[in-house]
């Protein structure tokens, strides 16, 4: 059987598709005691609450026909945001020298978050440059978040 976030993902991309976006996550989480089941959506030029409500919609009825969730649980269709993670090798490639924060598991020389330019992605490995000719790398089993920065 699929994972319900794989399933959401299948109903939910031909909608999104349909409404100029693109599906960028999907997560089903515990918070708080109660389950929330979250899509993320992006589009050029930003996405208005009106794309995240005619999406939810149409996801929603197509969830209660699938109904792959017992019990209940809160859906929400939301914009990726402007300091989304990236998890794909495609978000990666397609925010090269962007600036982004990394966080990780471990302290690495008496920290766990280190800020600078994506500079490379490589086995899933994330090339950090922190300036002053210094790039760190970051190896996967390291590292517990990637995601953008923006900056002021």
């Amino acid at each position: 059987m699929k994972k319900v976030t794989e399933l959401t993902a299948e109903l939910a991309t031909p909608i999104v598709a349909a409404q100029g976006c693109e599906l960028w996550d999907v997560e089903y989480v515990k918070e708080a005691g109660s389950w929330y089941l979250r899509v993320f959506i992006d589009k050029e030029g930003g996405v208005s609450i009106n794309d995240c409500e005619a999406i939810s919609r149409q996801v929603s009825d197509l969830l209660d026909e699938a109904d792959p969730i017992e019990g209940s649980y809160t859906f929400e269709v939301s914009s990726a945001g402007a300091e989304r993670p990236l998890k794909r090798p495609s978000d990666f490639e397609r925010f090269m020298g962007s600036p982004v924060t990394v966080r990780l598991y471990k302290n690495r020389d008496g920290r766990k978050e280190f800020a600078g330019t994506l500079a490379g992605y490589e086995d899933g490995a994330v090339l950090l440059d922190v300036g002053g000719g210094t790039v760190l790398r970051f190896e996967k089993a390291e590292t517990a978040l990637v995601r953008l920065r923006v900056e002021f």
